[in-house]
């Protein structure tokens, strides 16, 4: 008999750890499994800001998916496009800009997120994302690059410009990004003697009323002093009218003159999850606390790509998008795939939130681990160690060690690695957010090829 196939979608936190998992608990002979992904490794993304500051090296916090030789998924190189649920296909688009058809008898969507954007004219001509290890590893660049630029410039209007830094958002990736970065741009410009340091000026700017809110008033409250100190000015209540490539214009009507504008107000769910035409919730496909989808037996669906119920809220309250509920996910859908096959009842996901960690640079952070509310060393301590106990393997917590070390020893370093000699890229060149099928174009899709599959 043909093996039953299982595919899954997408190498986050989520999909890994539901890969790894059925790798485990499944023998050779009771399924075939292929994970769909663009890239080999999986990505640690909450530590993307310290790759932009040059904290970390990019490769420390990919980890990559062929390492082990034991491990028998299958990998297909591409982004999944479309999903037709009736004919049990999902289109591919491979890094070789094919499209294939991928049968399944069980899938697994764990797409995640893209960043969330509006109808904000120039904002995706001329913001940079952080969602990416690319987009890290070029804000560096860009960051760097911007100081050599204004110290080779005679026009002190230009040499302002390339010294303002505007970053959009007040959640834990927009926050800590400008903390990360302001921190490289205070240490580096001493090592440009023509550069007033005065000039360089960090804006960060919400329009929620309050910077990170899940930290409570206390934390938010230290975490607001501790950027003030450093020189970052937070805007609340104020977000973007328009951005143009030498400035931006809030919605308070300020004009900021910038070359370097940071987006991070937000994620939303990967746009394959609108080719399947199910419910959604937000964006996020409505799925059971089983993370089955209603009416779909051998369909799962988890992460920042659902609506997981949160079960220990209770409510209609879902799982928000963090790593340490799409780990636990992920656990859970392996298992309750395995039941699928086997024809055992499947079990509900349910996860208390451990807390929260934001790391603010140097000696500087706030944490609130299970309800207790750290700031300073033992906050730093926190979370960075919450970070180092999460990576998954042996190897990438020496690579973080090892970089942690040498950069509290030896400092930062101001190195920059050339991609800015290529053509610009903004946000709208990282996440590919245009590639997708519409549902009616997959349709299409599969009907064309079914007489050649057949």
């Amino acid at each position: 008999m043909t093996r039953p196939r299982i595919l899954v979608v997408g190498a986050g936190f989520a999909g890994v750890e539901c890969v790894r998992r059925l790798e485990r608990r499944l023998s050779p002979g009771e399924a075939e499994l292929t994970l769909v992904t663009p890239f080999a490794y999986q990505l640690y993304l909450p530590l993307l800001p310290q790759v932009a500051s040059g904290v970390l090296t990019p490769q420390s916090i990919a980890l990559s998916l062929r390492r082990s030789k034991k491990y028998r998924t299958r990998i297909i190189p591409g982004g999944a496009i479309g999903v037709d649920l009736a004919s049990k296909v999902c289109v591919v688009r491979t890094i070789t800009d094919q499209i294939v058809n991928e049968r399944y008898d069980y899938l697994v969507l764990a797409p995640g997120s893209v960043t969330r954007t509006f109808d904000i004219p120039g904002l995706v001509d001329n913001a940079f994302g952080m969602k990416t290890l690319a987009e890290a590893a070029y804000i560096r660049d860009h960051v760097i690059s911007q100081l050599d630029l204004a110290d080779a410039s005679q026009d002190p209007a230009e040499r302002a410009a390339r010294l303002q830094f505007v970053v959009v958002g007040g959640g834990y990736a927009g926050t800590e990004t400008a903390a990360c970065l302001q921190r490289l741009t205070h240490a580096a410009v001493k090592r440009y003697p023509r550069l007033d340091p005065s000039l360089i000026k960090w804006h960060l700017i919400d329009i929620a009323p309050k910077l990170m809110p899940e930290l409570g008033d206390k934390l938010g409250r230290s975490a607001q002093e501790i950027l003030h100190r450093r020189g970052i000015e937070i805007s609340l209540g104020v977000s973007i009218e328009k951005a143009g490539p030498t400035e931006v214009t809030f919605t308070d009507g300020r004009v900021v003159p910038t070359h370097t504008l940071i987006w991070t107000a937000g994620v939303v769910a990967s746009p394959l999850i609108a080719t399947l035409g199910a419910e959604t919730v937000r964006g996020r496909l409505a799925v059971n606390a089983e993370m089955n989808l209603p009416g779909h037996d051998g369909v799962f669906a988890l992460g920042d790509a659902a609506a997981v119920p949160d079960r220990a809220k209770g409510g209609d309250a879902v799982c928000p998008p963090t790593a340490q509920h799409a780990m636990r996910q992920g656990k859970v859908v392996a298992d309750n795939v395995i039941a699928t096959l086997r024809g055992q009842a499947l079990r509900p996901y349910e996860h208390k939130d451990l807390g929260l960690v934001v790391d603010l640079g140097g000696k500087d952070a706030v944490s609130k681990p299970l309800g207790l509310e750290l700031h300073g060393l033992p906050a730093q301590a926190v979370a960075r160690g919450y970070h180092w106990s999460a990576l998954r393997t042996g190897v990438a917590k020496t690579r973080v060690l090892t970089n942690w070390t040498l950069n509290a020893i030896a400092g930062d370093d101001f190195v920059r690695t050339g991609f800015q000699a290529r053509r610009p890229a903004k946000l709208k060149d990282f996440e590919y957010t245009d590639t997708y099928l519409t549902p009616e174009q997959v349709r299409e899709q599969v009907e064309a090829s079914a007489p050649r599959e057949g």
